[in-house]
């Protein structure tokens, strides 16, 4: 037990860095979603470089935060655990990722006016919307490289720069906004992107050159990185994507804007559940060696440790979204070229997708189980596959009678279908090395917490009737907090102990 309090001590101060981090990311990204709302509001000119941006939402979770973190890590970990030098490894992967990163970059690039016109093929401005894309390709490359660098810098346990880099990312494209936008007009912030993206690679290249170690120099190892293992994660990582390719396609026929508030309402609205991954992404290459190890109980409870987490910040903050969606929306957007109009759409939007914001953290979290073992588990892309279906379905009947609200209800629905079909996954003994995860005993506080903390929201917004938005936050969001709190209190100590298990140091 000597040896747990030191390493408890290190996961927690890497967890509070990763996490103020990732909420400087989250607040630049803020920044850029505010000045983006400002300098163009919501019309055919943000609809069309969102459909661009639609390249690096689907390389962003494929080879940063999916596919190329749940093969990477658990492959780098072992060989850390073994004490053996990374180089080789790197010398053996990294030229041969690379140069498939950017093949698909040119290709994406190539083929930017036929892909517009697949993903969105009612948008205003399918021209602009290609030139766009083609700005935004070479982050297929840059975040692969990124992807690649951060999977090697977790397994040395080294997270600083990893966490950074979306905070570097996102002054890129506000940078290129602020003083491109006259000239060239939503075409700077796609440029923005590119940049941004390269700025991610060399903001880890330092640290990844002192702890991992640049290719060359060393004989490389046989290293198998088989299609078998990588195309599970792949393709479960791309259907998840296909939510937002789901979104754009039905918003692309609503007419202008709908893309827009969409998009506002998603990037709003996930804050939380960013901010709920943040200590699932310091404890993953904990996670990952218990299961390495065959430690099924100590992996349960790590699984359990971060589900509890995770809720512990997304309930309360769906409260809220639902609660104050357009006090919300209207503080942080209703400036500039965004209108009221604008602000009412997307505070619709925001309430709807709120509601399946715990499905995506569930998801988030749960997923990586499956992923961690030598051979990936096939069960999450069923899993994904029918959440996917249903989005669809739904989206197609609701969007209709209920526009972009009806979407975003899809969504939530969609998702949350996942979360609970890969609960019964792990319980079901889906996921090899994990026992199911004891988070039964919580939920149902959880949920009453959750359901005090509206309503304490809804009579504090009623009481501020008439008084400014930014005036209604300052009272209503303490209310909603200290609502959600008491219900807690009393499980304050079981709540601690799951979140941190103390595993024995492993």
């Amino acid at each position: 037990m000597t040896s747990a309090t030191p390493r408890a001590g290190h996961y927690a101060r890497a967890a509070a860095l990763t996490g103020a981090l990732t909420v400087l990311g989250s607040l630049l990204g803020f920044g850029r979603d505010l000045l983006l709302a400002a300098t163009f509001g919501a019309d055919t000119r943000t609809d069309a470089f969102l459909v661009a941006w639609m390249v690096p939402e689907t390389a962003a979770p494929l080879l940063i935060e999916g596919a190329m973190a749940f093969v990477l890590i658990p492959l780098f970990t072992r060989s850390a655990a073994n004490g053996q030098d990374l180089r080789p490894a790197v010398t053996a992967t990294l030229p041969p990722i690379a140069l498939l990163l950017a093949g698909a970059a040119a290709l994406t690039a190539l083929a930017a006016p036929w892909l517009v016109h697949l993903l969105a093929p009612g948008i205003a401005d399918p021209d602009l919307a290609a030139r766009c894309m083609r700005l935004t390709a070479p982050t297929i490359l840059a975040f692969g490289l990124a992807g690649y660098a951060s999977a090697a810098l977790r397994s040395r346990e080294r997270f600083a720069a990893p966490a950074a880099i979306y905070a570097v990312y996102n002054i890129g494209i506000i940078a290129c906004t602020l003083t491109g936008h006259d000239r060239l007009g939503v075409l700077a912030a796609a440029l923005g992107v590119m940049i941004g993206g390269l700025a991610m690679v060399a903001a880890q290249a330092p640290a990844f050159a002192r702890h991992v170690g640049l290719p060359g120099g060393v004989r490389p190892v046989a290293v198998a990185l088989p299609l078998a293992a990588f195309a599970p994660v792949a393709v479960y990582t791309l259907l998840r994507q296909g939510q937002v390719v789901i979104e754009r396609l039905f918003g692309s026929t609503l007419g202008e804007g709908a893309i827009s508030h969409l998009n506002y309402a998603q990037k709003i609205a996930q804050l939380p559940m960013v901010l709920s991954l943040a200590l699932a992404t310091v404890t993953f290459p904990r996670l990952a060696r218990h299961i390495a190890a065959r430690d099924a109980p100590a992996a349960a409870r790590r699984l359990a440790g971060d589900l509890t987490a995770a809720a512990v910040i997304v309930l309360p903050a769906t409260a809220a979204l639902v609660v104050f969606a357009p006090e919300i929306v209207a503080v942080l957007l209703q400036h500039g070229a965004f209108t009221g109009a604008d602000t009412a759409a997307t505070a619709h939007v925001m309430r709807l997708y709120s509601l399946g914001l715990l499905g995506q953290a569930v998801v988030g979290v749960a997923c990586r189980a499956y992923f961690c073992g030598t051979r990936p588990s096939r069960f999450p892309i069923t899993a994904m596959a029918a959440g996917l279906a249903a989005t669809a379905v739904l989206a197609a009947l609701a969007v209709r009678p209920w526009g972009a609200g009806g979407i975003a209800l899809a969504n939530a629905a969609g998702i949350t279908l996942t979360a609970v079909i890969l609960l019964r996954g792990l319980r079901a003994g889906r996921a090899a090395g994990v026992a199911a995860p004891a988070v039964g005993p919580l939920a149902a506080r959880f949920l009453a917490a959750a359901v005090a903390a509206a309503a304490a929201g809804w009579l504090a917004r009623t009481v501020c009737n008439g008084l400014s938005p930014a005036a209604v936050l300052v009272v209503g969001l303490p209310a909603a907090a200290l609502a959600f709190a008491a219900v807690m209190i009393t499980r304050y100590e079981e709540l601690i102990r799951m979140i941190d298990p103390r595993e024995g140091g492993r």
